[in-house]
């Protein structure tokens, strides 16, 4: 049940960031064509692209960290045994989680400065654009707690204590596993007429 609420709500975030790009293309474009074909222009083609980057980009934190798509470096913790894994895992979470509650508890004491201040053309108040940071830190929290309730209940797989997965990565072992397949097979047809043969002849032999 949470799964499926957490993947509803990953979407409907995968769609307001899209809707985000949308509204950069458009009106950076439109602004472009506007200058150079009619000499005229949006007035809100500076402001509201910018605002919704911020959003996208604090948006895409949030499904980055769901769908286990964050950069990071795995060389030394594919070396640890499993209960190292587990320990640098928990310890990463937790210091994820303790950054997330800095971010939240960062803008809440910014609040009514943010809150005051206005754009200087759409005169909308700034706590609509980087307020995000308060889903973000809300959202990534959760995540990070989530987890390591799962993991001091036991319910953390060995394949989820690494994070990093490089892009194309799956497919590039699928393929590695179906050319070792592909070639035991051949092995296995190069050798069977000389096994066949020598079987054969320990048969006449007998």
């Amino acid at each position: 049940m949470l799964k499926s609420i957490a993947d509803a709500l990953t979407r409907l975030l995968e769609g307001v960031m899209v809707l985000c790009l949308v509204v950069m293309l458009v009106m950076v474009f439109g602004n472009v064509v506007l200058r150079l074909g009619f000499n005229t222009g949006i007035d809100l083609s500076e402001e509201m692209p910018r605002f919704a980057f911020v959003w996208m980009t604090f948006l895409g934190a949030i499904v980055g960290m769901r769908r286990r798509a964050h950069l990071g470096v795995d060389m030394l913790v594919r070396a640890l045994p499993v209960l190292g894994r587990r320990v640098c895992w928990g310890i990463s979470q937790a210091v994820m989680l303790v950054c997330c509650i800095y971010i939240f508890y960062g803008t809440w004491l910014q609040h009514d400065i943010i809150a005051g201040n206005a754009s200087p053309v759409a005169q909308l108040s700034m706590l609509w654009v980087f307020g995000v940071s308060y889903v973000t830190g809300a959202a990534i929290g959760l995540i990070c707690l989530s987890k390591l309730i799962r993991l001091f209940a036991g319910k953390v797989g060995d394949d989820e204590l690494i994070d990093v997965h490089e892009e194309g990565m799956a497919d590039a072992e699928e393929a590695q596993r179906e050319m070792d397949e592909q070639q035991a097979a051949a092995t296995a047809c190069w050798w069977s007429p000389f096994t066949s043969t020598w079987s054969s002849g320990a048969s006449w032999r007998t």
